[in-house]
């Protein structure tokens, strides 16, 4: 082939692949972000492993020397392992050995249609991982529905935990006044509104990602309904927990959170006598995503 129809030959491979990779991402841009997500923790040295829990395959990542202190961190409802993102990085630099499962349900774990997915079968189910992964007591973190999660391990299993960490956590028995159905969001309006409600000032998000995005939450409602109707059962809370602890406890808030406004993580505190508690200015409740560059440091020297 003569050198001139080759290049012409090369460069129309490329335009056809160039139109085919902007097909696909106009059409499933999510799937795009997530592989950005996944390149994202593997560059900073995770490692994307599945188990056998209780009967079923939960997906985690795993970063940081072998014989690092362990450290369990656990998303929250409608999040994935990949949220721990920004902070890991931090406690992987300090010598950790970081765990970031997917709870059953979410990100790419089993959903199994006869599990529950209450707090207290979560819980049931990171403990279960713990011990999987021969993790006989560990530093503890969890965000939002997470740390309702971990709160009902430090009560059941004081003795696995050495440091307790909650990051805008639910489990207070205190009604949401914002609308839980937007968890759930049916119409790109809806999504709007829930991502104003979890970012301050967030931008706007373009109709085709926001045509994935609802795409993807209807096929995943069923979980997050049957999450939801447990939490709002008032089952588990853990005002009467909190007094009981006796691990230290950091509890970390972004102030401009609206999802659990900061008044409830200064209830918290105050009922943990030994916790201290850390609010950043500007961070609303994706604080531990969005503001980890001032959390992770905090967070460092609160294992140490």
């Amino acid at each position: 082939m003569k050198p001139a129809r080759k290049l012409l030959w090369t460069m129309a491979a490329v335009a056809i692949l160039v139109i085919a990779i902007g097909v696909g991402f106009y059409e499933r841009p999510v799937s795009y972000f997530n592989r950005l997500l996944y390149l994202q923790m593997g560059l900073a040295g995770a490692q994307s492993r599945n188990v056998t829990v209780a009967g079923h395959r939960m997906h985690y990542y795993v970063l940081g020397p072998n014989d690092g202190p362990p450290v369990v961190l656990v998303h929250g409802l409608g999040g994935q392992a990949e949220d721990w993102r920004n902070l890991a990085p931090f406690l992987r630099a300090a010598g950790y050995r970081v765990y970031t499962p997917d709870l059953f349900g979410y990100g790419r774990s089993e959903k199994p249609a006869d599990f529950s997915y209450s707090i207290s079968d979560e819980a049931s189910a990171v403990v279960a991982f713990m011990d999987e992964m021969g993790l006989k007591q560990v530093d503890l973190g969890g965000f939002s529905m997470g740390g309702w999660i971990v709160q009902k391990i430090a009560e059941d299993h004081p003795d696995r935990i050495r440091k307790l960490i909650l990051f805008d956590s639910a489990g207070l028995s205190e009604k949401p006044k914002w609308n839980t159905a937007l968890f759930t969001p049916t119409s790109p309006a809806e999504l709007d509104q829930l991502w104003a409600l979890l970012v301050p000032n967030p931008p706007r998000v373009p109709l085709f990602v926001a045509r994935d995005v609802l795409r993807i939450s209807h096929s995943h409602a069923w979980v997050i309904q049957r999450a939801l109707d447990s939490m709002l059962t008032g089952r588990d809370p853990t005002d009467s927990m909190l007094p009981q602890f006796k691990m230290p406890v950091l509890i970390v808030w972004g102030k401009l959170d609206r999802i659990m406004p900061v008044e409830q993580g200064e209830k918290m505190h105050q009922l943990v006598p030994q916790s201290q508690i850390d609010v950043e200015e500007g961070c609303g409740h994706l604080a531990p995503i969005q503001c980890a560059d001032r959390i992770g440091p905090k967070v460092q020297a609160f294992l140490k």
